[in-house]
Formats: structure tokens, C-alpha cells, sequence
């Protein structure tokens, strides 16, 4: 039941293992960061539970990763991340609705395994914002703050139904337990109870859900001595549901087949039209204009050239590799995210199904669904606080991880939730991914900047950028959907 926001005192747990209200700090050491160009992504990655916590759980990791490379295309998307794999799904459906799918071609390059970036390395969250930063938005944007929200909305809204209109429910892990953000201080209450005000006060959607809970509410049903609000959100398997979503981008899969028949069919048979076509293992090192060639851009790559007419970067933190120009504080400056697998210590019948947050958002946390008698995984991430004042901001090495926010994470649990996490106990597993931290020429296109929130806003952006490329094709002027941010827009596209 949605209830009113209240003030309620809250008394700081001075035996939490993090520092408390680091985000003002954090935003004034951003505009001082160097403006690095980023490599490509390190070859040896920290193994995530996502990548490597199931056998066969990335049946697509080295997909096209040997034999002939794709030399032409109509379409090119650098990243197989969600956001470019929404891209390759949102141009097939577009131009299939068209019926002008017959000749069209597209080409997914990847550096590393298949969706091994920050996708497959994140903390599994799946729930869209109805209140946090709107004071912020609002001072910035006016009456467009409402579409902050609208396309978190809307992007969850869309794989929701993805998932539930072709039962992959159990097949992605999905569960729908609903969020809970913890206030861990007053400071973090009155933030909170200020922005929950003025989301009613501008109608947000989803703001009439929000129910708070008192630190005893919290605590009886619970077990964290602090007070929260509760609203709706879900968790899945992120690798798995871009899995499916590939699968059935490439029109190989259908609904009805098991997990594995359906990878095995992708892989097996010969392409159809639309023809997409996934080489993972193939970084490109640079872009340039084709020369000789009907087609607008060369890509070059270890294992040879591909020459397209329109690019798509899909790589998020590491843009700048091929576009400097979006290097430092003013473009898109690399993060590095910790995460931690760890068991509760009591079985799955005595723990919740609700993801969590706290910490003005640094730490996120959900239990993965198990046996009732089993004790769950715990994914757990944050802990960046730790390594102030940088931050982990312009670190993409992604093959280590930081020993004081490892510290950290493993004690935030025990702290936070002492009847369910021993002190002291080590994680299943630990590793890291890199997010970022906040125009292309004609045919160019660029999906970034998610500020580690690319779940709920990747998917759109990637429609957004199909429908671009659908009309830039067909010659027709391209309308900004009413749920796309306008500043979300480069000034290159305006122009």
C-alpha cells in the first residue's frame, strides 16, 4: 500500500564500514579528472558471476570468433553489450515492420567474449527510478525533468514485456521482488523525503507506488535496523537475457524451444535474411572513411577491414578509444565497479526477494533465487566510496580488483543485515566492470554514458538510435520519442 512520506529521525550506524555522503565529494573532484582516450578492454578480465558462474551460461562467448570475418555491411555495431544488441533487435524489428528487411545486413564486432563488458559484469538490477535526483533535474531541465523517469520507465516496461511475451521468465532468472533504498542517515532521509515531495508534486509515474517503511518495519520483516522505502523493481540475468535477445534478433529462435536447443539452433543454422552477424574476439582499432568503396566507413580490425555506411558505438566506458574527441569530464570518463558473490548465512525461506540499495545508491545488493532450503547468492556491489577521492574514475582495467573496496564489501552485509551475513566470511566471487561516470560524423552513431544505470536506459537509447538510422536511410526527418530525454541528444544530431 502506497502511503505518504514522513520525516522520521534516523540514528547513524556508526559501525557501517562505509563513508557516508560521498556523492558531493565525488561531483567535485569530476570536472577535475584528466582527459584520457581509454584503450581497449584488458583480455583478461576478473571472472563475474555472470560470465562464469554456471556452465554454459555465455554459450555465445567466442561466437564468430574464427574462420571467414564479415567484410561488408549495411549496419556495423561495435559492442555487444545490451546496448548493442538492442540495436541489432530494434533495426530488425523496424525494418521488418517495413517489410525492406530482404537485403539489409548488420555485423556485431566485440573485443572480448561475447557481452563481457559492463552488462555481463554489473549487479542485475532491473528497476526504473520514480524519484531519485529529481530536484536535480528539475534545476537543470525544467518541466523536461519528467522524462529523467519516463525513459527509465519505458525501458523497463519494454523487456518486461520482451521477457513475459516469450516466457523467458525462468530462462533470465527474473524475479520481481520489488526494490527497497535504506536511509542510512537523517542526511539521507531528508534528501530522500525531498525528492519523494516533489516527484508527487510533478505526478512522476510509478511515485504512487512508493510505500515507506519505519526502521521497526524494516527491522520485523527484514532484519536491517533502518528505515526504507519500497517500491517496484525486478532482478534478472543480464548475459542471459541479451543471450535470448540476440537469439532472437538473428530470427533462429523461437519461444517454445529449451534454453540450450535454441542456442544450438542459432548457431547451427544458415543465415537468413535479415542477415546479423556476431564476430566476437575482434576488436576495431580505428574508423576512417572508406576509400574506393560505395560504403561510407572502414572499420579496421586484427583479423581484417569492414566496410559499412553506418557505425554504432556500443562500448560505453571505452568510447574513447575510437572517438578521443569524448575523452575527460566533458565527454565520457571510465569507472571501475566492484562486485561481490557471496552466501547469506540462513536459507532461502528466511531472506527476502526485494533488491536494495543505500548509501545515496553506492551500494546495491538482491539475493538470487535458489531452493527454499538452500542458502542464496547474494550479488552484491558499490563500495567505490572507498577508494575516494578518486573515485575509480579513469581505471578500465578491469583484470583486478581493489583491495579496499573488496574490504569493504565484504563487511557492508554483516553490518547492514547481522542475522543473515557472518563477519568474516569470504565471497564465491569477486571482479569488476567498468561503467562510465556521466558528435560522431553522418553515419555515425554513439549509445553511452550511463552512469552505471545502463539497465534501465540502454535498451531505449538503442531504439532511439534504430529509428535514426531507419530514417536517415528512408530520408525522412527523425522525431524524438516523447519518453527520450532531449539532453540525451548529441548536438550533432540536432544539427
Amino acid at each position: 500500500m502506497a502511503t505518504s512520506a514522513t520525516t522520521q529521525g534516523v540514528q547513524q550506524d556508526h559501525n557501517l564500514p562505509i563513508k557516508l555522503h560521498q556523492a558531493e565529494l565525488d561531483d567535485t573532484q569530476f570536472p577535475l579528472l584528466e582527459s584520457l582516450p581509454s584503450p581497449l578492454p584488458t583480455p583478461n578480465p576478473t571472472k563475474a558471476f555472470w560470465t562464469h558462474g554456471e556452465d554454459g551460461c555465455n554459450p555465445l562467448a567466442r561466437e564468430g570468433s574464427e574462420g571467414p570475418l564479415t567484410s561488408d555491411a549495411d549496419i556495423c555495431i561495435i559492442g555487444s553489450g545490451i546496448t548493442g544488441v538492442s540495436t541489432a533487435y530494434h533495426l530488425i524489428q523496424k525494418f521488418s515492420a517495413e517489410k525492406s528487411l530482404s537485403s539489409l545486413k548488420i555485423v556485431i564486432l566485440e573485443a572480448r567474449d561475447f557481452c563481457s563488458g559492463a552488462t555481463g559484469r554489473n549487479g542485475g538490477h532491473l528497476t526504473p527510478a520514480v524519484y531519485s535526483r529529481i530536484h536535480e533535474m528539475k534545476a537543470l531541465y525544467g518541466s523536461d525533468a519528467s522524462k529523467h523517469f519516463k525513459i527509465e520507465r519505458h525501458t523497463v516496461d519494454s523487456i518486461l514485456k520482451i521477457i513475459e511475451d516469450n516466457s523467458w521468465e525462468s530462462d533470465v532468472d527474473l524475479v520481481k521482488g520489488g526494490h527497497i533504498q535504506l536511509a542510512l542517515s537523517d542526511r539521507e532521509m531528508t534528501d530522500i523525503l525531498r525528492d519523494i515531495e516533489l516527484a508527487r508534486e510533478n505526478g512522476i509515474e510509478g511515485i504512487d507506488t512508493l510505500e515507506q517503511l519505519s526502521k521497526d518495519e524494516v527491522l520485523q520483516q527484514y532484519g536491517a535496523s533502518h528505515p526504507g522505502f519500497r517500491i517496484p523493481g525486478s532482478n534478472l540475468w543480464p548475459l542471459k537475457f541479451v543471450t535470448k535477445l540476440f537469439l532472437l534478433a538473428s530470427n533462429n529462435v523461437t519461444s517454445s524451444s529449451s534454453w540450450w536447443g535454441n542456442v544450438m539452433s542459432c548457431l547451427g543454422q544458415t543465415s537468413s535474411t535479415p542477415a546479423l552477424t556476431l564476430h566476437t574476439h575482434t576488436p576495431v582499432t580505428e574508423v576512417t572513411k572508406a576509400q574506393g568503396s560505395t560504403r561510407r566507413w572502414a572499420l579496421a580490425t586484427p583479423r581484417g577491414v569492414v566496410e559499412t555506411d553506418y557505425v554504432v558505438h556500443a562500448t560505453n566506458a571505452y568510447a574513447s578509444y575510437l572517438l578521443p574527441h569524448l575523452a575527460g569530464p566533458n565527454g565520457i570518463v571510465p569507472a571501475r565497479g566492484q562486485v561481490i558473490a557471496t552466501r547469506a548465512s540462513v536459507e532461502r525461506r528466511k531472506l527476502w526477494t526485494v533488491g536494495w540499495g543505500a548509501n545515496e545508491g553506492y551500494e546495491y545488493w538482491f539475493s538470487r533465487p535458489c531452493p527454499s532450503a538452500e542458502r542464496p547468492l547474494v550479488i552484491l556491489g558499490g563500495g567505490r566510496e572507498a577508494s575516494a577521492p578518486r573515485f575509480e574514475y579513469n581505471i578500465t582495467d578491469d583484470s583486478a580488483t581493489n583491495s579496499a573496496i573488496s574490504k569493504t564489501l565484504k563487511a557492508f552485509l554483516p553490518a547492514v543485515l547481522p542475522t543473515q551475513f557472518e563477519q568474516g566470511s569470504d565471497p564465491d566471487m569477486e571482479w569488476v566492470g567498468v561503467v562510465q561516470g556521466s558528435g560522431p560524423s553522418p553515419g555515425q552513431y554513439i549509445a553511452a554514458g550511463f552512469s552505471g544505470h545502463g539497465m534501465p536506459r540502454a535498451f531505449s537509447c538503442a531504439e532511439a538510435i534504430s529509428e535514426m538510422i531507419q530514417a536517415d536511410r528512408a530520408g525522412t526527418k527523425w522525431e524524438i520519442p516523447d519518453w527520450l530525454p532531449p539532453w540525451y541528444i548529441t548536438p550533432a544530431t540536432w544539427s
